[in-house]
């Protein structure tokens, strides 16, 4: 009886260790998004912050902007062909809606890598709703303002968006095509 009792103890615990290995996986990779999700977050504070310092007439966008939305950190990388992506942080009046995927394909004259942050306001429910809906893009003809003392004070939206963006470092030669797309993911 004892030997049975032992048995059986040894094939539970056999099953529970093949159970924690079928879960735990995916525990772990659903801990790993949340931790990236907050670092976005985080680091979207920080890009506010450092738009502030490059353009303090900005809070005025950031306080009566229906929405926004800030990618804190965007790699461009070309040789002909070129690439840009970066993941933010959404905010609809204030507060934190979810997170945005932007990516960026090019051609033409380019050549290097840098890095750079983008902050996107829409003017109003309707502009956001077209961003939320990932019916939302820029083409070639859209152009970023780069952030400056004072820039923001006289920009104007464009179909409900104005955008900005601030340079972080590299160098890279542009004279190229392209437009960004972008997904949303509600939290």
């Amino acid at each position: 009886m004892l030997i049975m009792k032992k048995l059986s103890i040894a094939r539970l615990a056999i099953v529970l260790l093949l159970m924690s290995g079928l879960f735990l996986p995916g525990m772990v990779k659903a801990q790993a998004q949340e931790e990236k999700k907050e670092k976005i977050m985080d680091d979207s504070k920080e890009a506010k912050e450092k738009f502030l310092k490059g353009d303090a007439s900005m809070e005025n966008l950031f306080k009566h902007s229906y929405g926004y939305v800030v990618f804190p950190n965007i790699g461009k990388g070309a040789a002909g062909v070129g690439g840009a992506a970066g993941w933010g942080t959404v905010y609809e009046k204030g507060k934190i809606i979810g997170t945005a995927h932007m990516t960026q394909i090019s051609i033409g004259a380019q050549a290097g890598g840098a890095a750079y942050r983008e902050v996107i306001f829409f003017q109003s429910k309707n502009a956001l709703d077209r961003f939320t809906n990932s019916k939302f893009e820029f083409s070639a003809e859209t152009s970023a303002i780069a952030v400056k003392s004072g820039a923001s004070a006289n920009a104007n939206y464009r179909d409900g968006v104005v955008v900005f963006s601030q340079e972080k470092g590299g160098l890279i030669l542009d004279a190229s095509l392209g437009g960004q797309k972008f997904s949303y993911r509600p939290l």
